[in-house]
């Protein structure tokens, strides 16, 4: 039985971890998560919009998403963040602030052109300003996770990956409201412009951010090497070609899109291989051909940083230090963990990544598109606001890695829920739980893994360390989700033909009559195959977060005998 000092104390212990997110910190993480969130879909998603309403085509606009890939690959300039200081800026505001503040400048001066162009009329030049737009955008968010990870302990990462998930999605919902509404009344410039005054809030957070502490960088020792300009230009040129390709085969094989690299190719005059390239990336064998590319431009990335065996020249020196000195970081104070915990980053969201054809199965249970905007947009936002709170307070109340085996345990559970809603059908009650425990879970999880991989950063390569983490986690998942649709309907044949899935059409026979009706029609089985195949589906995503668990009950366990050790 508690007595009155222990539940005293859980309480104050309770109280301190809600008092973490009224942190002049924790209060401008919100503020710049709302600047991180906002240029996002002004390149994207609303921009799509304004582009079909100038009339361009459908693959036209395809193309100009693929601007939204520069964020899969910061990685390669985020040692710039690290090393390099911004001219009197740093002096005036800190190593990091300063190099938000530059960053939101292009982000104003890109949306500011793009609100004074035309894109039926100059589309290349409107194409430029996006990729100023997308590239700035990255850029701060390389420095804002940077400034974030350096402001606070590892007991408050939770709290200010919270504050900046919340930023972010309100960045997101105005992005992907506010301009369409001012276009429809005022026009697309207009709108536009607005949104690039509105940057000025995440001015206002930098220059309300608290100076981080004196930042260290990491030397890079050159000496000796003679100086051989015309050969260091052409070194630099080779490499730098090297690693744009490294980029576009990573970035192609994670968006399973080849469009940019057969423009690449076919700019600098390789147009035979289009077709090959095209007919690979389109083949049965598609999640293979994407896995590859990733592989490959991972390999091309290395082979541009490695210097020449057994001759010292400042590119290699330079491009090895800035990529390689993080790695052997990391892998020097992590030792035989940091395997495991790469395992266990890769793999810990995967549950997540798998749910990218959750419109297509709610079309297919037979909910309205009105239905599934209210509840998923609006209601879903508010539950994912929820999960994150809260694994913002299980990290400042319990702990990270005690937060981090939950969400472990809650991102692959809460897939069943879906599982559930599929055997329900047309239940506007279901879908209502089933995407507030999922969004909820999901939020929670979410918020575990940024602050988990913010505490494994080191000072001097903090940028360059999270942005190598943050586009770690993403890439299984990414290549995997492809898949996604086969199992559905591989399994829903499986269960038309007989055999054991076929057993469970009993659980769908009192569906309500709307539910899987075009089951036929779209996918060639029966309402209640088509259900099974949901069903299987659902369970396979929850299964796969099996290993996240695993890894870290792993990981905990072998901190805690380190803790013991010492």
């Amino acid at each position: 039985m508690s007595t009155k000092a222990e539940v005293v104390r859980a309480n104050r212990n309770a109280l301190s971890a809600l008092a973490v997110f009224l942190d002049r910190r924790t209060l401008v993480m919100l503020v710049l998560g709302f600047s991180s969130g906002l240029p996002f879909y002004l390149i994207f998603d609303t921009l799509s919009a304004w582009l079909r309403a100038s009339g361009l085509s459908l693959e036209v606009i395809g193309f100009f998403g693929l601007v939204t890939m520069i964020y899969s690959f910061k990685f390669l300039w985020a040692p710039l963040i690290d090393r390099a200081r911004v001219p009197v800026l740093t002096a005036w505001l800190g190593h990091r602030r300063s190099w938000m503040l530059v960053c939101q400048g292009g982000i104003v001066l890109g949306l500011w052109l793009i609100a004074g162009s035309d894109p039926a009329g100059s589309l290349t030049t409107v194409a430029v300003f996006a990729l100023l737009v997308g590239f700035s955008s990255a850029t701060q968010d390389i420095a804002v996770d940077a400034w974030r990870i350096e402001a606070v302990d590892v007991s408050r990462q939770g709290a200010m990956a919270a504050a900046s998930q919340w930023g972010y999605r309100v960045g997101l919902l105005v992005a992907g409201a506010v301009p369409l509404l001012l276009a429809d009344v005022y026009g697309w410039n207009l709108s536009y412009a607005v949104m690039a005054v509105l940057m000025i809030v995440g001015v206002v957070g930098v220059m309300a951010a608290p100076r981080e502490k004196q930042h260290a960088i990491r030397a890079i020792h050159a000496e000796g090497i003679r100086p051989a300009p015309l050969q260091e230009f052409l070194e630099w040129g080779a490499r730098l070609a090297l690693l744009v390709l490294g980029a576009l085969l990573l970035g192609c094989g994670l968006t399973a899109n080849p469009t940019a690299l057969v423009r690449a190719l076919s700019a600098v005059g390789a147009t035979g291989i289009r077709g090959t390239i095209l007919a690979a990336w389109t083949s049965s064998a598609g999640v293979w051909v994407h896995l590859l590319a990733v592989v490959l431009g991972f390999g091309v990335i290395v082979v541009a940083a490695l210097p020449f065996p057994g001759v010292r020249t400042r590119p290699g020196v330079y491009l090895y230090a800035a990529l390689g000195d993080p790695l052997r970081d990391f892998f020097a104070r992590y030792g035989s963990a940091a395997g495991l915990i790469l395992a266990l980053i890769c793999v810990y969201r995967i549950p997540d990544f798998v749910l990218n054809i959750m419109n297509p199965f709610y079309l297919d249970l037979g909910f309205t598109l009105v239905q599934i905007a209210q509840v998923r947009q609006i209601f879903g936002l508010v539950m994912t606001m929820l999960g994150v709170f809260a694994g913002g307070f299980a990290v400042a109340r319990y702990g990270l890695l005690p937060a981090l085996l939950v969400g472990a345990f809650a991102g692959p559970l809460s897939n069943l829920a879906f599982g559930w809603l599929a055997t329900r059908g047309n239940d506007l009650f279901g879908l209502f739980v089933a995407i507030g425990i999922d969004n909820i879970a999901g939020g929670f999880a979410g918020v575990c893994l940024i602050a988990y991989m913010s505490s494994l950063t080191s000072t001097g390569f903090t940028a360059t360390q999270y942005a190598l983490l943050s586009s770690l986690y993403a890439i299984p998942g990414k290549i995997i989700q492809s898949q996604s649709g086969r199992i559905v309907e591989g399994a829903a044949s499986a269960a038309d033909v007989g055999g054991v899935l076929s057993s469970l059409k009993g659980v769908f026979s009192a569906l309500p009559p709307e539910s899987f009706a075009g089951a036929f029609e779209r996918s060639g089985v029966s309402p209640a195959a088509l259900g099974i195949g949901y069903l299987v589906f659902f369970i396979y995503s929850a299964l796969i977060g099996i290993f996240a668990v695993v890894l870290s009950i792993a990981v905990l366990r072998r901190q805690e005998r380190g803790t013991g050790a010492s």
